[in-house]
């Protein structure tokens, strides 16, 4: 079967997959001030975070319309199947979004395509990964019906977690718990949070970013399926350093058919904030 693969900006690509005429990005908009940021390809991370530094307003993201999201299905051209994965429905319009564009294409015969939305119940690298999974069962050759089997199973089985400098983006944009927030805005209290049935929700805390990076690795480890079968995938914000430390002390402990990092678009450079890092497998 001939595919594409159809993904928000919250999916965080490297530069060759970027360019890869299988993945069609979808931007959502960045909004920082009285200033809208498109987060395709033209995103400059350096720029934004001094801007989002500057304003003493919070940034804010918009999903992609649904007419955005017809356009990429009309540029998938002639093909069997156009796979959608969004950012969780419940952080984001972005799934709503992409549904009602499969009603209009549907309803207007724009193609012949099956169109399959998938909800990641993730974001950043959770997305990637399920793109690549996709990939790879296509390449298989199975039926399409047991690919979205295997690829509901994987999502299921999907670990996300990430710690961030400040959680201030998450709080004022309705993306957290205030009460949490309050604990984390005391005595340099870092939060490890994690991905719960599409949600956010604390797994613990530390006392400054080491120690909570370690906290977060040692649970990560724990909570990791046959990580052999796996991808790692590390999303940074401007902080590859740290993005490679935190791969090597899981590394240590588990072995993963490969390690995939990547800085973070427009959507994970918003909410990460400069110095975050979310981990996915």
């Amino acid at each position: 079967m001939k595919y594409k693969i159809v993904c928000d900006s919250g999916c965080d690509f490297n530069e060759e997959e970027r360019k890869d005429p299988l993945f069609i990005r979808v931007p959502l908009t960045l909004t920082v001030g009285e200033e809208d940021i498109i987060d395709d390809d033209t995103f400059d991370q350096p720029s934004f975070l001094e801007k989002v530094s500057a304003c003493p307003e919070c940034p804010h993201s918009a999903c992609p319309s649904p007419g955005a999201y017809l356009e990429a299905y009309d540029q998938a051209g002639d093909v069997d199947v156009i796979f959608v994965i969004t950012l969780s429905k419940k952080l984001s319009g972005s799934y709503n979004s992409a549904c009602a564009a499969k009603q209009m294409y549907e309803e207007e015969k724009h193609g012949n395509a099956k169109i399959l939305v998938i909800d990641s119940r993730s974001a950043a690298t959770g997305e990637t990964l399920l793109a690549f999974a996709l990939r790879r069962l296509m390449s298989e050759k199975l039926h399409l019906r047991e690919v979205m089997q295997l690829i509901t199973e994987y999502r299921r089985e999907m670990v996300t977690m990430f710690t961030l400098e400040s959680v201030e983006t998450f709080r004022k944009n309705g993306r957290m718990n205030g009460v949490t927030f309050f604990v984390a805005n005391a005595l340099n209290i870092k939060l490890v949070l994690y991905g719960y049935h599409g949600e956010i929700a604390k797994y613990t805390q530390a006392v400054g970013m080491k120690k909570a990076l370690d906290k977060m690795v040692a649970g990560f480890v724990q909570q990791v399926k046959d990580p052999e079968n796996k991808i790692l995938g590390i999303t940074h914000c401007n902080c590859l350093e740290r993005a490679e430390e935190v791969r090597d002390k899981i590394l240590e402990k588990l072995t993963f058919s490969d390690v995939y990092i990547v800085n973070g678009g427009g959507i994970s450079s918003l909410y990460a904030n400069d110095g975050g890092i979310i981990i996915t497998a």
